[in-house]
């Protein structure tokens, strides 16, 4: 469950992160294969963003996180590069709840 959450913190931070500089390049510099490439990657962003949804809200469910750290992780996948700071973040403090858990093996 943490693993899959990991991954789709990555796969939607850097499909926003190009999703960004889609529109960079579509509306500011006015490139022409921008439009395609924004639209290929605005429709990879939003179904996998609905999915890592899904993972992070499994996750935050079992880890018992308050409602407003459940938002917090939630809405990084909309904010360019957000995804990957929570995402630091959630693993150092989920790492060692682990370790703490863990029985210790001889």
């Amino acid at each position: 469950m943490f693993t899959r959450y990991r991954i789709l913190a990555y796969v939607t931070g850097v499909l926003l992160v190009a999703l960004t500089f889609g529109m960079i390049g579509k509306y500011v510099l006015d490139m022409g294969g921008a439009a395609d490439f924004t639209q290929v990657v605005s429709i990879a962003h939003g179904w996998l963003y609905v999915v890592y949804l899904i993972f992070a809200f499994d996750l935050g469910s079992k880890a018992k996180w308050p409602v407003k750290k459940q938002l917090w992780v939630l809405l990084a996948g909309t904010v360019p590069t957000a995804a990957f700071f929570v995402e630091r973040r959630i693993s150092r403090e989920l790492e060692g709840r682990f370790a703490e858990e863990a029985p210790a093996v001889a």
